[in-house]
């Protein structure tokens, strides 16, 4: 029996539609929930994701402002850029849009924001938070995550989740997340220095790819009834279609749903959430500004 295809779109609806009460409690109180994105440079997807994540703010109500700077931007304008947006109380959440220029450093401008407008919930000091388990602003793709196995029932206590990638903004928050207490699950990290990956992920009831490697995943690396998590979207060469290309996972997705229990398709899975998430930490990130929280 093929298994069930998680609608990362429908979950994110339900979540955005139970900020909306929130939104509008903030706003009787004088206060629109604002966020800023600071994108640098022309790169097409990023710009697309800097428009919806737009367009995501608009149909909420909420108050969205873009910063567009030059790829030549200086370092110093990106810093003094964050810092001005750090000063405004009609800013509750800010946002830099990655990758940044090679002469920009992501680390020093992601340090510069406020932990309590760093809404992506990558500074230092919301990711020391949260390997503590203090209250942060939990990073959007892995809280999205945790929310999609939540809205699912998928069970977490005790299940043995595997996660195939390390980066610093999926695969170790995501780690973190799974052996929070309230979700229990007995976690594994797998990555590039991995012998026999399959061996590792044959064994997940959880399995979460995002190394970034189209179809990494293959049927037969999958235990038979697991809930497969797609993180990955890789362009891959298509001649048959009219782009030239089409959008694949880290999981060999046709074959795979023969043996999952429970899956995520790409495009459709995981991205609407990662968005979702973003506005659910700006409306927090202002309900603390309001004093609402």
């Amino acid at each position: 029996m093929p298994a069930t295809i998680i609608d990362g779109k429908q979950i994110g609806r339900s979540i955005r539609e139970s900020l909306k009460p929130r939104i509008q409690a903030l706003q009787e109180k004088g206060c629109t929930p604002g966020l800023a994105v600071i994108l640098v440079g022309e790169d097409p997807a990023s710009a697309s994701y800097v428009a919806g994540k737009e367009k995501a703010c608009l149909e909420l109500g909420m108050h969205s402002r873009q910063c567009h700077l030059p790829a030549q931007a200086a370092e110093a304008e990106v810093l003094a850029t964050v810092a001005e947006l750090n000063r405004d109380p009609a800013i509750h959440g800010i946002l830099v849009q990655l990758p940044l220029p090679k002469h920009v450093s992501e680390a020093r401008v992601i340090a510069c924001i406020l932990p309590e407008k760093d809404v992506d919930g990558f500074t230092p000091v919301n990711v020391g938070r949260m390997v503590l388990g203090e209250r942060c602003f939990l990073p959007c793709t892995p809280h999205g995550i945790i929310k999609l196995l939540q809205y699912t029932n998928i069970t977490t206590k005790g299940a043995h989740a595997v996660v195939v990638g390390r980066s610093n903004i999926v695969g170790k928050p995501l780690a973190n997340l799974l052996v929070r207490k309230d979700i229990n699950a007995t976690v594994t990290v797998c990555h590039t220095g991995t012998r026999d990956l399959a061996e590792h992920t044959r064994r997940a009831d959880i399995l979460v790819a995002c190394a970034g490697l189209p179809e990494l995943i293959k049927a037969d690396m999958i235990k038979p009834g697991a809930c497969v998590i797609d993180v990955g979207v890789n362009r891959v060469d298509a001649p048959d279609t009219k782009k030239g290309w089409r959008l694949v996972g880290d999981v060999a997705f046709d074959d795979a749903v023969q043996v999952a229990g429970s899956i995520t398709p790409v495009p459709g899975g995981v991205g609407p959430l990662t968005i979702t998430m973003l506005l659910f930490n700006t409306v927090e990130a202002a309900e603390l500004a309001c004093g609402l929280r």
